[in-house]
This record gives structure tokens, sequence and C-alpha cells, in this order.
């Protein structure tokens, strides 16, 4: 298997456990953060930069990349790796979230998905077995089945009849799967309906994949209706498996998360939120716009060891921001990234030690 997975500590006090993931292009400790790399590339970072940074896996989008410069180009360059130049592990998604979101217009029907792109109106159609060839042809270690992303709020003959079809989907991925230099990982989705997910889960462990992820949650519902979701659904997912927790990326979640027993997270917070100015520390986020930091000499947070916090003040960066400097964006995003991996650091560390409660206490979550 081109991926493999090694659980290396649980914790006492929890669901939490320290694990490794072992992948053609690198090895990855687990809980992990996945920054987004949406069109190849995590926006305003190099890749060296992400690297010194500690990030070792990132996230890049299949529609996106499929549309533009289009998955063909990618695969005369061996894929992404060499396209973008990032030696490490890539996850793709399936494409099929932005194909809901993003798409001008779409039809759903068994077959797939037909959609006009949201860049020029062009006509598409993405079906399990193209979503496969796109993400092989882009050369991830991990790939994602297509799966339908249902709302917040969904009625139960919706989210019944979308679960049905995501499983109906994730068989045709596991069959059209050709390349050995990646696994595919199935997608738990079933709404916010206890049984439903018991039924995605059970459905999807029959079919059998090397992970699992939870779709549909962080998609507008209450952070307690989440929390209760993702802690009755985490528990069914094969305890030998990494087991992804898509979209996901609030701090205070990310710890939630980790003591119920997720291991792998992506989201766009640190680096959409760097772009808006909104900076994270231990004690919450600040927005570096506001007017009380015009004339501060403190960097975002004491104590921090980001390139960022070394070098230069609140009070530049609220300058920068507000001039709508393109340095802004950097400066912003290397903190941002900094901390997520330093917090995640710290949640391994803490689940080794028996301290992970101390440390959600800590991050004033």
């Amino acid at each position: 298997m081109a991926v493999s997975f090694e659980i290396l500590f649980k914790s006492k006090e929890n669901a939490a456990r320290v694990g490794r993931l072992q992948t053609p292009h690198g090895e990855i400790e687990t809980p992990v953060f996945m920054p987004v790399g949406t069109q190849a590339t995590v926006k305003a970072l190099t890749p060296e930069e992400l690297q010194d940074l500690g990030v070792s896996i990132i996230l890049a989008n299949t529609y996106h990349l499929y549309l533009r410069p289009g998955h063909e180009v990618i695969a005369g360059f061996n894929g992404l790796h060499k396209f973008m130049h990032w030696d490490g592990p890539i996850l793709t998604d399936s494409g099929g979230f932005q194909v809901f979101s993003l798409a001008k217009l779409r039809k759903i029907t068994n077959e797939g998905v037909t959609f006009q792109s949201h860049i020029d109106g062009s006509k598409h159609v993405l079906t399990p077995e193209r979503a496969v060839e796109v993400q092989e042809a882009l050369g991830a270690d991990i790939i994602m089945c297509l799966d339908e992303c249902t709302p917040y709020p969904v009625s139960r003959e919706y989210a019944q009849s979308s679960l049905d079809l995501t499983i109906d989907w994730a068989k045709r991925c596991k069959e059209a799967k050709r390349s050995e230099r990646s696994v595919l990982f199935g997608i738990v989705q079933g709404g916010m309906y206890k049984d439903l997910r018991v039924e995605s889960a059970e459905r999807l462990i029959k079919i059998g994949f090397p992970g699992y992820a939870i779709g549909g949650l962080s998609v507008g519902e209450p952070q307690e209706l989440m929390n209760e979701i993702a802690s009755h659904t985490l528990p069914l997912l094969p305890q030998e498996r990494p087991r992804y927790v898509m979209g996901v990326g609030k701090p205070e979640n990310l710890i939630d998360l980790v003591a119920m027993g997720a291991d792998m997270f992506d989201c766009v917070l640190p680096t959409r939120n760097a772009r808006n100015g909104q900076l994270f520390t231990r004690h919450g986020a600040i927005n570096i716009r506001n007017a009380c930091y015009i004339s501060d000499h403190e960097p975002i947070e004491a104590g921090c060891s980001c390139y960022t916090c070394q070098n230069y003040s609140r009070s530049y960066l609220r300058h920068l921001y507000m001039a709508r400097e393109i340095l802004s964006y950097r400066l912003n995003t290397i903190h941002n990234i900094h901390f997520f991996m330093q917090l995640m650091k710290e949640i391994r560390l803490s689940i080794r030690e028996g301290t992970l409660e101390k440390l959600r206490k800590e991050y004033c979550v």
C-alpha cells in the first residue's frame, strides 16, 4: 500500500492518539493540520517557507486544478509535486464540494454532476470515475471519493438520498482507482442525523478503505451540534485507520476533535483570515486593522518564534494591511500557519503527557 498508518500512542484520558502516516513523499505525524493550497499554492508562501514552518502535508483542490490549468497539464509534469515544487505529501479533495458551492449551474444524477464552470461558464461532467482519474493525474498521495456534501439544515429525506448516492459513488471510485502511488479515502455523510451517520459509516466500512473522512460538518450548524455529531461518528470508524474531519479549523474545534479521536484536519481559516487581517494567538484572535494597534510596538504575540513576530510590530503590520501591501498577506500568513503548526505540535505532545485538557484551557477555548 502506498500509504500506511501506525498508532504510536493512545491517551488514557480520552480518545486522542498520536500516529504516523507514511507516504511516498514523506512521513506525517498525526494529529495533523493540512494548510489548503487551492490552486497548487498555499497563498502567499513558497514551499520552502512551508517546510520551515513545519508543514508536513498540504491539500490541493481538484475542482480548481481541473478547470485551470487542467489536470492534463499537471500530468505532463508527472503530478503536482514537480509542478508546484513541493516535495512533501499532498492530499486532494474530490472537487465535489466546490461543484456544489461554486458552479453556476449544476445537475446531480446517479451518474455524476453536470455543472458550468464558475470561471467561464463552460460545461463539464464530474463522475466518480472522472474524479479519481483527475486526482490520479494530479499525483496526490491521498485522494478522496466523490461525495455530495449536504447543506445545513437539510431534510432527512434529502440526507438519506444524498447518503445513498455518496455510497454508490464510493463503490465506483474504488473500482475506478488505478494508480498504486496513492490511497483512496471514503467519506461519511448523513447530515445531522445520527442514525444516518451510523448507516453511512457501516456501508463505507463494508466497501473498505485505508482511511475514512467525516464530511458535512462546519456547514453552518451550531458548534455544539457539530461536536455532538462528530463525537457520535468518530468511534464508528476503524481504530486502525486514519480519521479525517474535513473543513474544520478553529483552534478550539481541533483540540475538541482530537480528544474525540480525529487524526487529520484541513481548513482555509489560517490563510484566508490572514488576508483579512485576523491573526491567531493563544488568547484568541486579533484584528490587526483595529485602530488600537496604530502605535503598538509589540509583536502579534509575545514569545512567538515565527519570523513575523521576531521582526515586526503590530503597528507596522497594521500599516501594511491598511495600505493593502502584498507583504501584509505574506507576514500575516507566516504567523497564522506557524500558530497552527505549533498548536498541532503541542497537541501531539500533550496527548503523550496526558495534558490535553490543560492545553485546551491555555488556548482559552
